[in-house]
């Protein structure tokens, strides 16, 4: 995909949507092409826990993915003045303190259902992230109540399945440190 386009696409949405921005940068991070858009007015372009934001993104992949006759849409990740930067670093601190309460306890624990973008997000923090060898994740659930169950691994690097609970056993997201908000995409 040629950041020329995605900058010309992006930039006539926001300006027939007349939603102001000064500049769009945009950066490869491995599979993900993320676009920051700078802006003084970066509430209108986030809109109602990031709804607007959103679905520019929808509409740009879209876009992109017709006028190129791709298969699948290509990963594009829209941030207006590090909105999207910051929920990403709240659920991995998020993931760090529950993997922190796995290792304490033994037991596995559930994280509160979240979007498939903000749990590919975990799952390659924890998988990615030497500090964090002795864990693992997976998804568990259906839909919008699909969540990350984050567990041991023993010294084989297989899963260690907790006496208290059964793997075909649903966990309950514990919800009291959870301070996930509005996360969006």
């Amino acid at each position: 995909m040629e950041t020329k386009m995605l900058t010309e696409i992006l930039g006539n949405l926001l300006s027939e949507l007349k939603l102001s921005f000064s500049a769009i940068d945009i950066s490869k991070e491995e599979d993900i092409t993320r676009v920051d858009i700078t802006s003084t007015e970066a509430s209108k372009i986030i809109g109602w826990h990031g709804e607007t934001l959103n679905s520019l993104q929808h509409l740009v992949k879209a876009i992109i993915r017709s006028k190129e006759n791709l298969e699948r849409s290509p990963f594009i990740v829209l941030d207006v003045d590090g909105y999207r930067k910051a929920q990403e670093d709240k659920v991995k601190k998020l993931a760090e303190q529950k993997a922190d309460f796995v290792r304490r306890t033994g037991n596995r624990v559930a994280l509160a259902p979240m979007s498939p973008y903000f749990r590919r997000i975990v799952h390659l923090h924890i998988a990615g992230n030497e500090e964090f060898s002795d864990l693992e994740t997976e998804s568990s659930g259906e839909g919008d109540y699909r969540q990350i169950i984050l567990k041991l691994k023993d010294e084989k690097g297989k899963s260690i399945s907790s006496a208290k609970k059964s793997d075909d056993e649903e966990l309950s997201p514990v919800m009291e440190e959870d301070d996930l908000g509005n996360l969006d995409v």
